[in-house]
């Protein structure tokens, strides 16, 4: 048995200081990109954009949205996941015809589950929208944390900060998203204390109940 993704768990951690002389290459960029695109999403829409902020001046502009945390600045890249605000018709068609070019198959063959998506999604009010698209993004976010800890390369997930203004700095709104979650994404500083403590986690015997 395998045990490499567990020890890889275990490994990681939400890294409080990045060594911010260290950046990840162009070839592990592209892997955890990867393995974000690779993520499940609900009926596979990927209603979300992830932007990959690497400008020093637009970080330094986000810290104080971001309660001055330093891995805004610090960390190597920072990986904005932000969601769809108003599912509409046109994100199911263009859905539908990357089914249908992919697979090689007509949109007629896909109109039965492209409908039954509309019906589904559509005519939510726009705030259910925005919270299931807002979900979806967590899916994507815990591929980044898995593919990142194969690399060993540390990634920080960030609620902790001021939606609003990282859409008003980004330019998000005008684009149709809005900010979810963020990840510092790097490599830990060796004074980084909190890598040496013990992970705190619930037994398995309190987390899981068999029914």
């Amino acid at each position: 048995m395998n045990h490499d993704f567990i020890e890889n768990q275990n490994w990681r951690y939400a890294t409080k200081k990045f060594d911010a002389t260290k950046k990840i290459s162009v070839t592990d960029l592209e892997f955890l990109k990867e393995a974000i695109r690779l993520s499940a999403s609900s009926y596979g829409l990927q209603l979300y954009k992830i932007f990959i902020i690497e400008n020093p001046a637009i970080r330094a502009t986000l810290q104080p949205a971001s309660w001055g945390q330093s891995q805004i600045v610090d960390a190597s890249h920072l990986f904005v996941f932000a969601h769809t605000i108003d599912v509409q018709e046109a994100h199911i068609d263009d859905y539908l015809a990357n089914i249908a070019q992919t697979r090689n198959i007509s949109l007629e063959a896909v109109k039965g589950y492209g409908d039954f998506m509309k019906s589904n999604l559509v005519g939510l009010p726009l705030e259910k929208k925005a919270i299931w698209t807002s979900k979806q993004t967590y899916l994507a976010l815990g591929n980044l944390l898995n593919a990142a800890a194969e690399l060993k390369i540390d990634v920080t997930p960030i609620e902790g900060f001021l939606a609003d203004q990282y859409n008003e700095i980004l330019g998000l709104t005008a684009k149709g998203y809005a900010a979810s979650v963020v990840a510092a994404v790097g490599y830990r500083h060796e004074d980084d204390a909190t890598q040496h403590l013990a992970k705190v986690r619930k037994s398995t015997a309190e987390l899981f109940e068999t029914i």
